[in-house]
């Protein structure tokens, strides 16, 4: 089943083009400061939705991985959410150093914010759960570490629950093309 649907996914990706620009976004840094995403351009980027105290969490050490052995070419950019059961309450500069001090993050953090809520979500998931912009994902992230996947012309090409570890076969045979 999971095959099944990692290749409707793919399949779908493959057929549709974005309907608004991925790198016409940008975002606050977990320090605050603006980041472009026209600074992504060429480059694969992973999007996931953390928090510090989930049982996923642990996730963290996987994406550190990724981020050594795949970039520059790669680019992980996490967001810290509390929208579900309360798993992230802690300010930005408590996730910062919650996230250094315990798994050696060193890819990019973003600003504290709202993944889940169609009124309060952020603009970058807003893009990236919606079809008429992304080209063809409607889904948004059922629970924390839920990952998104853009290539390199920014067209989303995946999208994997939290139960899919950053380093499954499914995530890797991408970030290896």
């Amino acid at each position: 089943m999971k095959q099944i649907l990692l290749i409707f996914t793919v399949l779908m990706s493959l057929s549709a083009d974005p309907g608004a620009d991925f790198y016409a976004l940008s975002f606050k840094t977990i320090r605050g400061e603006t980041y472009s995403f026209e600074q992504l351009r060429g480059k694969k980027v992973l999007i996931v939705n953390t928090a510090s105290n989930c049982g996923y969490t642990p996730q963290f050490k996987e994406l550190e991985a990724l981020h050594k052995e795949y970039g520059p070419g790669l680019v992980i950019l996490g967001f810290p959410s509390n929208d579900f059961m309360g798993q992230d309450p802690g300010s930005n500069e408590a996730i910062q150093e919650f996230c250094e001090i315990n798994y050696g993050v060193t890819f990019q953090m973003m600003e504290k914010s709202s993944v889940k809520s169609k009124k309060n979500r952020n603009e970058v998931y807003q893009w990236l759960t919606d079809k008429t912009k992304n080209g063809w994902n409607s889904k948004g992230p059922a629970w924390n570490f839920s990952k998104y996947l853009v290539d390199e012309q920014g067209k989303l090409i995946g999208h994997w629950p939290s139960r899919v570890k950053p380093n499954d076969p499914a995530i890797l045979q991408f970030l290896k093309k």
